[in-house]
């Protein structure tokens, strides 16, 4: 792996990875030693896949994502040798069940303190992707004394929020992210159903191309999650929370911070780590040559390296 400087966004690290998705998502709590509860939230009942150690780490999954699509990381990572794990589907995603309305990013900042008191969990650092990613900073915001680190890895941040609430606007910024928006506001719960006839007929790359940087080098695996995981009404519930919220609030994250993402991701831009740099405190961001939005699925040990080394 070789690092350099990107004269694109000043004081951002441009990593160049080595192999490509190299760990297939793996449905196995028990390869990691991991127990399966579920929480009576405030939201409802919440699965968690959970193990004690020392410094335990909160991962928190994005749109089309959940405890499972860490799994290359934890591969990568030796199952991060050691350490406490905490992996939440949030309610509406994995096995937890879907809320009457997907739940906005305070209400899933609160599931995620039902949880830690659950589990007798004080502090945590807190890994997020995508969405979790931003519901991460909202609890580093809300309940800084339950955050000892943030790692934000492919997070929608800034730019997302931005053309969540101007869309015709975002066609520009972010065409991807606006025009999947749009179409979900039509199709709804048929999507899921597309995404399976893709599967089935073998086209369903060229529908998630646009997500990942070289789709056709994935493992089986993780276009399956994606398509078992992809649930419309929760993205276009994060895309509604996006909108309303107040980005300015990051400003008061004082734990150290990693932001990680991918030069190729359509749902978030490179300029948004330089905007993470004039908000944040504390913060280290990196930007991943050859990636697109799941950094931890198509670069992992990279990504191990940045968040652990």
């Amino acid at each position: 792996m070789s690092v350099t400087d990107t004269g694109a966004v000043p004081q951002v690290r441009t990593v160049h990875p080595d192999a490509y998705a190299p760990y297939p998502v793996v449905d196995d709590p028990d390869r990691w030693g991991l127990t399966t509860t579920t929480v009576p939230s405030s939201a409802g009942p919440t699965v968690v896949h959970h193990r004690p150690g020392p410094r335990p780490l909160l991962f928190l999954h994005g749109v089309a994502g959940s405890w499972t699509t860490w799994t290359p990381l934890l591969s990568a990572a030796d199952g991060v040798a050691g350490r406490g794990l905490v992996l939440v589907d949030l309610p509406g995603w994995g096995s937890s069940p879907a809320p009457a309305v997907p739940l906005d990013v305070d209400e899933s900042s609160q599931v995620l303190v039902d949880v830690l008191d659950a589990l007798g969990l004080d502090r945590v650092d807190v890994v997020g992707h995508s969405m979790g990613a931003f519901v991460g900073l909202h609890l580093a915001v809300t309940r800084p004394e339950r955050v000892r680190s943030l790692g934000l890895v492919s997070g929608t941040t800034f730019a997302t929020a931005a053309a969540a609430r101007r869309p015709v606007r975002a066609l520009r910024t972010l065409p991807a992210f606006t025009l999947l928006r749009a179409g979900l506001g039509v199709t709804r719960g048929a999507a899921r159903g597309l995404l399976r006839g893709l599967a089935r007929i073998g086209l369903l790359p060229l529908l998630a191309g646009p997500v990942f940087a070289a789709v056709r080098q994935l493992p089986a695996s993780v276009l399956q999650a994606f398509v078992d995981e992809f649930r419309p009404a929760g993205f276009l519930g994060a895309a509604r929370s996006a909108a309303h919220y107040d980005t300015g609030r990051w400003s008061a994250v004082r734990c150290p911070v990693v932001a990680i993402a991918g030069r190729q991701d359509v749902f978030a831009r490179v300029d948004d780590l330089a905007r993470l740099r004039a908000v944040l405190p504390d913060v280290r961001t990196v930007l991943v040559e050859d990636c697109g939005h799941f950094a931890h699925v198509e670069r992992p040990d990279a990504v191990v390296r940045e968040l652990f080394s």
